[in-house]
């Protein structure tokens, strides 16, 4: 039964000077959905009529009660218990958070006073409803509700009624096979698993009896279950066919992305596939989910203050080069957002060249690269350079071309972010001339470099202390005096699925070019030249920042040690 019309929600929508939504789109919408209705809400959102944040508030301001999008809530184990998955499908409802006895419920129709007296006995106990639109609401019970089981369950159904053999399949039957019910269902399961565990990376990986699959959740690899290789085939073709790849070629890698609707948003994925001994192996990496990652400020990523206020001054330069380096994966485009929300303003001219866009920011003119059609970063940034810019960011300087163009940039007054896979901040400005840009243009262009790691975090719900052995301190610290001081892990728990560990901490090291690293640079002078040159600012190296996280009790020795694969003290 749709909801009776929301007469208040009309009057909050149509009316002022001038109305939020035109009397005619109101209208029409009304006519074909009817007015005041889910179903009308809905539409505004999904026709982009009203900001859905600022739809939905409106539509619990006239109903009296608050909106909550529960694909960005902290929804906890103890909340999902309360309602059993097939009840929550059923009653377009599902359990946030429980605090003091009282459920915090998200439902579609939080006004019907029968169906919250029906959850509130399911629950047995009392409930807080709040509002959420019906597709948010669907998608968070398939990403919460996910398990390993439930994915076996999808795989053993399949099996079950379909026949499959290792022989190989024609184009269009592996299509077939690719576009099937259960397909569908199993990759689903799988993608909503991974999103429910915060996992960054999905492998799918043949073996000689079976596949496997693996998550990496906060820099571990774990396995998550394994199924028959019959089924493997049938897997992969449905991947390539969401990432638009070639179903018949299984001989050479290939690269892609999908697009898949979470709620009103986009969760984004980066596919790639590689030939191996017992089949395809496909690496699914979790890129995001449009619109809805937190951007960070720089008073949020957890920057030691040593390193954070040097860096804000370095910003706030009208022109040069920062850039931020470190291994994929390691946070680098989380700071950048973090630099261009502290930049941006209405009295600066911000573009990007990104790939993918991760984080829509009002105010920022942001680029996709669209390489298929010639739109890559050197081409952008070219045309960039004619719009006027205060400040650029450029993704990833991957060729010569690109970073002759960003010290070009920087040297005729424009202020250019980016990142640079190097393993160390000195080791950035000896990659830049490797790529083939002269001394001469490296050595005035680059302002500084911020080398960051991630660790992962210690459990806050299993968190212990304890006192290492001397020699670690030793090791480590060369101090004694840290004797008596308490040092933390994690024992393992649920939260933590058992590791200890649960979200990530960065650490950093920040160079500062001084004229002394310039004449070093121009000179062709050594890394340890460099890094000698940059200790008489302060320059600290990554272990230093590290070990400082390891005293303030956020992560282990051993992350520190696993995260810094080069020689700390160069």
């Amino acid at each position: 039964m749709p909801a009776a019309p929301n007469s208040r929600f009309l009057e909050l929508i149509s009316t002022g000077v001038p109305p939020l939504v035109p009397a005619d789109v109101v209208a029409a919408l009304g006519a074909d959905h009817g007015p005041g209705t889910l179903a009308m809400l809905q539409a505004l959102v999904t026709n982009k009529h009203l900001p859905k944040d600022q739809a939905c508030t409106l539509w619990g301001n006239s109903i009296g009660i608050a909106y909550v999008d529960p694909l960005v809530s902290l929804i906890s184990d103890e909340a999902l218990a309360t309602i059993p998955h097939e009840i929550a499908a059923k009653t377009r409802a599902i359990p946030i958070y429980l605090i003091d006895g009282v459920v915090t419920v998200a439902m579609a129709e939080p006004e019907n006073p029968e169906l919250v007296r029906r959850i509130g006995h399911i629950v047995q106990g009392p409930i807080s409803p709040v509002f959420a639109l019906p597709c948010e609401i669907a998608d968070a019970i398939a990403v919460h509700y996910s398990t390993e089981k439930g994915i076996g369950d999808c795989l053993n159904e399949f099996a079950k009624t379909h026949s499959l053999s290792a022989a190989a399949l024609s184009p269009e039957a592996l299509q077939s096979l690719g576009e099937s019910t259960g397909v569908i269902q199993i990759v689903d399961a799988v993608i909503h698993f991974a999103l429910r565990e915060r996992a960054t990376d999905i492998h799918i990986e043949p073996q000689e009896e079976h596949t496997r699959i693996r998550f990496r959740v906060d820099g571990f690899l774990r396995e998550v279950l394994t199924f028959a290789k019959v089924l493997h085939n049938a897997i992969v073709t449905r991947i390539k066919i969401l990432a638009d790849l070639d179903i018949s070629e299984n001989r050479l890698p290939q690269d892609g992305r999908i697009v898949l609707p979470l709620g009103t948003n986009k969760a984004n994925f980066r596919i790639s596939t590689i030939p191996s001994q017992y089949g395809e192996k496909v690496v699914v990496r979790v890129l995001n989910i449009t619109g809805k990652k937190e951007v960070l400020t720089l008073d949020k990523v957890m920057m030691s203050q040593t390193i954070l206020r040097p860096f804000r001054r370095l910003i706030q330069s009208p022109n040069g080069i920062v850039f931020v380096t470190g291994p994929t994966g390691s946070g680098k485009t989380t700071t950048l957002y973090a630099v261009l929300h502290e930049l941006n303003s209405v009295g600066l001219n911000i573009s990007t060249i990104e790939d993918p866009i991760e984080i829509q920011m009002a105010g920022v003119n942001q680029t996709q690269v669209k390489s298929d059609i010639g739109l890559d970063f050197a081409s952008m940034l070219r045309a960039l350079l004619r719009q006027d810019p205060d400040v650029m960011l450029v993704g990833e300087i991957r060729d010569a071309e690109t970073a002759k163009i960003a010290t070009e940039a920087a040297l005729t007054g424009h202020l250019v972010l980016a990142t640079l896979h190097t393993n160390s901040a000195p080791q950035a400005v000896l990659r830049l001339m490797e790529m083939g840009v002269a001394p001469y243009m490296v050595a005035p262009s680059v302002i500084g470099v911020l080398a960051q790691r991630l660790a992962a975090r210690i459990c806050e719900k299993c968190k212990e202390a304890y006192f290492p052995p001397r020699e670690v301190l030793q090791k480590y610290f060369q101090d004694e005096g840290l004797a008596d001081v308490p040092f933390y892990r994690g024992k393992g728990c649920p939260y933590c699925r058992g590791t200890g560990y649960r979200g990530r901490v960065a650490f950093h090291e920040l160079v500062l070019v001084t004229e002394e690293i310039r004449a070093h640079i121009s000179s062709g002078r050594s890394v340890s030249d460099i890094v000698a040159a940059a200790r008489k600012v302060g320059y600290q190296t990554l272990r230093y920042d590290g070990l400082k996280k390891v005293l303030l009790g956020l992560t282990t020795i051993e992350q520190i040690e696993e995260n810094s694969s080069f020689e700390w003290d160069a």
